[in-house]
Parts: C-alpha cells; structure tokens; sequence
C-alpha cells in the first residue's frame, strides 16, 4: 500500500514583482502529522513564479520521504491547480519550466491537484510570510519548532478524550484527507507535439573501467576514488571519438569523482568544450561495503544485504545512502542541469546509480527496476526531456563504439 501524502504549499511577492518567497508543508494523509516543512526567500519574483516554486519545494520533500508516494497537492492558486491539472495552456514563458520541473517530480498518475480557498491554506501561508520576513532581515529562513514538535503538541492540546489523528489535523487546521482524484496524465507518443520546442537531452556516459571495474567491488562516493585503468582511459579516449563523430554535444558536465573526471576530460579535450562539475551526479555512497565484492557483502552483512535489495530506503551497512536518497539527489541533479541547458545537448559523465536512476525516473519505473538494468563500463544512454514535461528514453547501454 503506497504512502498518501498532502501537500499544502503557498508562495507571495510584495510587490509582484518584487521580494517574494514560498512555503510549503508534507503531511500525511492518513493522520494530519507534519512530515516535513520548507521555506525560502527567493528574491524579487512574481506571485505566480513564487507559488510554483513552493510547490517544487512540497513535491521534492515529499518525494525525499517516499519517491512512490501518492500525493494530493492543495494550494489557493487556482492558476497552478489548473494548469497543473491539465485544464490551463501554460502561456508564460517563466512558468513552463517550472511546470516542468513540478510534473517530473512525480509520475502524472500519482499526483492530484485540489484547490482550496486561502483560509484553508493558513500553515502554508504563515511559512511563505516568514521566509519573506527572513528576508527582509538579510537572512534565509529557518525552521521554528520541529515537525514532531508540532504533531506532539497539537496531540496533547486534543484533551484526553480525543485521538492524536484528530487533534493533529485540528491543531494545524488541515482539512480531512479526500481519496485522490484521477489526475490527467499527460499525453505521450513517438513525437513531441511541434509547439513545445527542442528537447533538452542528456547523454549519459558511465565512466570508464578501474581497477576494481572488472572485479565487480562496490565503488561509491564513500571509498578510496580510484581513477581509470588502463582499459578505462582507452575506453574513455573511445567514447571522445564516437561523440566526436556524432558532433551534437554542447556541453559536458560530469561527477567530481576522479574517474569521472578523467573520462569527462578525455571527451572535453576531444570536443573543444569546458567541464563542469555537479556534485549531485555522484555515485551512491555505500558505506561499508566500499570496495566489497557481492558475495563478501553477502557473508558479512547477510540481513542489512536483503534490506537493501528489497527496499529503495534501505541504506547500506555504515552509513551509507539508501537508493531513494541517491534519487533525491539526482532529480535535483537534473533539475539544475535541464534549467541551465534548456533546449541543449549535454553529455553527463556519471556512475551506474546516477544513470539508471534517471533512466527510472524518465520512464516513470519503479525503484526495483535499477536492478533489472545492464550498465557496462564507459557505455552511452540518452534521455530527451521537453517543455511539457515528458521525457523519452532514446539508448541505453551502448557499447558499439568500444568494439
């Protein structure tokens, strides 16, 4: 049974334009409890550019909680509703990236949209109004009391004679769950509509072999940062070649880890471009499996293994970050990326995680689909996103250019 999340998120502008801020609350659906809370001054902006941007922010803290969450999104904004739900042409340039970015979030079928007058939308309202007042003051917002703070007192102030559901969802005024409407899905075909524009795409290349490529050993963000091989720097030197012949990137943006690097430098070198480092594109961190071989990490942590492959919120044994973190991570990874290069193609110089984690979320998969994928060393996958939100995966695990 998936988790059933409420969103209440709100955003306003002083001004409109002018300094402006957002807020937004997860709860859960089922009792009222506050899950999660975000804020932010953003600066001068709009209402409108405000409003969405507190929903981005309520999607993605919902989605840090649970990525397969059903979500029902209330806000005061019948602007966004609508256009969120389907019902609206989104016409504003400022608003249909952040549509975009707001509907990537979450598939179309898991998310519903449900206006709601402004008095209902107070705990929103109150956390867009301090990220403003925060500043004012030349500072960001911080978050007040906690959110299990917040759930333990509206429970005491229910009287011993009610339940704490109840006395949560009184106290901080949210209205009774409703079952989640059937959302309209957006449509998907072979070809993107011709209003929308030329997709951003996003080749992801896996880095080249190390030395612990071929033995199969865990290799994250957590251990000793190897670098290339010798068949992994041929490999890379391969792949420059073929992305050389293609002649479609136009830029190149790879993870700060050193086999990374290298392969991104080996392919930048050949096409006459920059690099650009972005730390969300890192591998997963794998605590104390680093450098483990499976059958290792099978015979030492044999229960904390099976935890991890049957869920995506289990984290590796030591600290490591469970797959649903590393998908958070990533999806703001690609967020930042399709906003900076809209209309571009990029190659992502990435690890396995990273790369089957946007392959999941471009297909709308779920979590376990990252173990039903071959990923091989220095192979080639794309992903076009467009304007309206859909995304289309066009290769996955090219190798022919290594043959």
């Amino acid at each position: 049974m998936a988790n059933r999340f409420i969103v209440e998120a709100d955003g306003g502008s002083r001004g409109n334009p002018g300094p402006a801020g957002y807020g937004a609350v997860v709860l859960d659906a089922a009792s009222g409890e506050v899950l999660a809370e975000a804020a932010e001054y953003i600066g001068t902006a709009t209402n409108n550019v405000a409003e969405y941007k507190g929903l981005i922010a309520g999607l993605e803290a919902a989605g840090a909680i649970d990525p397969d969450a059903e979500i029902q999104v209330r806000m005061d904004s019948k602007l966004v509703v609508e256009q969120m739900s389907g019902r609206w042409k989104i016409k504003h340039p400022d608003m249909k990236p952040l549509a975009a970015r707001a509907q990537r979030l979450f598939p179309a079928g898991r998310v519903a949209y449900q206006w709601i007058p402004r008095e209902k939308n107070k705990y929103a309202d109150r956390l867009a109004n301090e990220a403003m007042d925060a500043g004012k003051a030349g500072r960001q917002w911080e978050p007040g009391r906690s959110s299990a703070g917040l759930a333990v007192a509206a429970s005491a102030g229910a009287g011993a004679g009610g339940g704490s559901a109840t006395g949560v969802a009184a106290a901080l005024e949210v209205p009774a769950a409703e079952p989640l409407a059937e959302p309209k899905a957006a449509p998907v075909g072979w070809a993107a509509p011709a209003d929308l524009g030329a997709p951003t795409t996003f080749v992801l290349l896996r880095h080249g072999e190390t030395a612990l490529t071929p033995q199969k050993r865990f290799s994250g963000s957590g251990g000793t940062d190897p670098e290339l091989a010798a068949p992994g720097r041929r490999q890379a030197e391969a792949a420059a070649a073929a992305l050389a012949a293609r002649g479609t990137i136009q830029a190149v943006v790879t993870s700060p880890m050193r086999r990374c690097r290298e392969t991104a430098e080996a392919v930048a070198t050949r096409l006459g471009l920059d690099v650009r480092v972005e730390e969300g594109l890192r591998e997963a961190d794998f605590g104390a499996w680093e450098g483990l071989t499976f059958a290792e990490v099978r015979e030492r942590f044999p229960e904390d293994l099976d935890a991890w492959l049957a869920s995506s919120k289990a984290a590796p044994t030591g600290g490591g970050e469970s797959f649903a973190t590393v998908a958070r991570r990533v999806a703001v990874a690609r967020d930042k990326l399709l906003a900076r290069y809209a209309g571009r193609t990029v190659l992502l110089v990435t690890h396995v995680t990273p790369v089957k984690t946007l392959v999941r979320l471009a297909l709308g998969a779920p979590p376990e689909s990252l173990f039903r994928m071959e990923l091989s060393a220095a192979s080639l996958s794309a992903v076009a996103y467009y304007a309206d939100g859909n995304a289309s995966l066009r290769l996955l695990n090219d190798t022919s250019h290594l043959r």
